[in-house]
């Protein structure tokens, strides 16, 4: 079989079994909050049977990465998850009574939650399991059937992905996908109720085109430059202390992961100073350290290398973390701090999603205001400073998908709050209650009784009441 002839029958097959999920919610088109949260403790049951093939796989998928990598930034996040809208879901789904005004009296308004359909979610590789079953867990709340779409670069994870689901979900309600990049195309451009699309930013720009011809809504968890901003009057070590665990996590493979640093010029030293003893006191100065996670394949560890000569070849200078010259042999690559970059530098251009931490000096905090407004709109904002008129006036001034103030990443983990980005960095919004309302149609249903006096402005025009009626709603 060609590769033609292999790509119209996967076509075939993802169009089918679309159709099939689609029949599949006609017949139940409103799922009871009682079957969802049937669903949701399933899926929370089979999390936690599967914990250990799950940290185990994507240990393999990476060559390393460390069971409470794993664990905390997983697998956790989508046992809360689930715990927080169960707990929620009968308060969501219950119709919302809006007020109708005197012009429609008398006359009840509500909004009704109502299911979409069939909802499409595109995985990436650095968080498969919390970027698969998180936006899933928000599906099956809000009434939908899902198809998954799984990266191509975490084989064994996948395979544990989908003997879990398919312990507990019939194909006509959850299915999983494999494929390359010509199967990520074809799926996104399914006829899906929603498409939820993680990854980057190039590639979101690909899947939105191919969902306009379906005029399937998308959301897109994109990424891009979060800048984390030191403010003059924060105490170096703590700026450090605040963020190294956001840049270290997944060896920074993380699209909230800090991408560079404003520093006040006259500490930059003392920051990196700062940084190489906390790394090395949380990961040691050696190589191999269990702690600490891989870069995912060659492919993007080779990338970060030439990304890094790159810079060093247009005159940047690069520390490493640990005090010790890289190992290119070795995917484990310890934070590379970048200091005189410029922006025809490759690692100033596009999001790094690595180990590798430019560091941007400047004199006025004004600086970075401009700085960042220059810029495509980050996904994640980082502000230090315990001077309330700064985080103020960073706050109001800039644009971004979230902010963190004396902190980094963790703004992900608030199941109460939305989650998206902005411009470059998406659009739309899930988790939480926003996460329930991405992935539901409000419905607005007015209703009247036997009283008709929606007869009153019927023709013929210009009677009495009509001219008293415009009188008095048109002022």
């Amino acid at each position: 079989m060609n590769m033609s002839e292999k790509t119209s029958l996967d076509t075939r097959e993802l169009s089918t079994i679309l159709t099939d999920q689609k029949q599949a919610y006609r017949s139940a088109p409103n799922p009871s909050a009682k079957e969802r949260i049937a669903q949701l403790l399933a899926l929370k049951n089979a999390l936690l049977s599967y914990q250990d093939n799950l940290v185990n796989a994507l240990n393999q998928d990476y060559g390393q990465r460390p069971t409470q990598d794993s664990l905390i930034a997983d697998i956790m996040p989508c046992i809360v998850n689930i715990n927080y809208t169960i707990k929620r879901l009968n308060k969501w789904m219950k119709p919302q009574r809006r007020h109708a005004g005197l012009l429609l009296a008398p006359a009840k308004v509500e909004v009704h939650y109502q299911p979409l359909g069939v909802v499409g979610i595109m995985v990436p590789w650095n968080f498969p399991v919390m970027l698969s079953i998180g936006p899933l867990i928000t599906a099956l709340a809000a009434g939908n059937r899902a198809m998954i779409k799984l990266s191509e670069f975490t084989p064994c994870t996948n395979q544990v992905i989908k003997e879990m689901l398919s312990s507990i979900f019939a194909p006509d309600t959850v299915t999983c996908i494999e494929g390359e990049a010509n199967i990520a195309a074809e799926f996104s451009s399914l006829a899906f109720d929603h498409l939820i699309f993680t990854g980057s930013t190039t590639v979101g720009r690909h899947v939105m085109r191919a969902a306009a011809d379906n005029l399937t809504p998308v959301t897109l968890e994109l990424g891009g430059k979060s800048p984390v901003i030191i403010a003059p009057d924060m105490p170096i070590d703590t700026a450090v202390e605040r963020l190294i665990f956001g840049k270290c996590l997944n060896a920074g493979q993380i699209c909230v992961a800090p991408d560079y640093i404003l520093c006040p010029k006259d500490k930059v030293e003392a920051f990196i100073s700062s940084y190489q003893k906390q790394f090395q006191n949380m990961y040691g100065d050696k190589h191999q350290n269990t702690d600490y996670a891989h870069v995912i394949n060659s492919t993007q560890h080779n990338r970060l290398l030439s990304w890094l000569d790159d810079a060093v070849s247009k005159g940047a200078k690069v520390v490493s973390a640990n005090g010790q010259d890289i190992d290119r042999n070795s995917r484990e690559l310890a934070t590379q701090l970048v200091t005189e970059t410029t922006d025809d530098m490759l690692i100033m251009q596009q999001e790094i999603f690595g180990p590798i931490l430019p560091i941007i000096s400047y004199d006025d905090i004004s600086e970075t205001i401009d700085y960042i407004n220059q810029r495509p709109r980050p996904l994640a904002l980082y502000i230090m400073s315990f001077d309330k008129n700064i985080q103020q006036q960073l706050l109001s001034q800039t644009h971004s998908g979230g902010v963190c103030i004396n902190e980094t990443i963790f703004h992900v983990a608030a199941d109460d709050a939305p989650f998206g980005g902005i411009g470059d960095s998406g659009m739309g919004q899930y988790h939480g209650k926003e996460g329930f309302l991405t992935f539901s149609k409000a419905k607005t249903v007015l209703s009247r009784g036997k009283l008709n006096i929606g007869k009153l402005i019927h023709p013929p025009y210009g009677n009495l009441i009509q001219r008293i009626m415009l009188k008095f709603f048109l002022r």
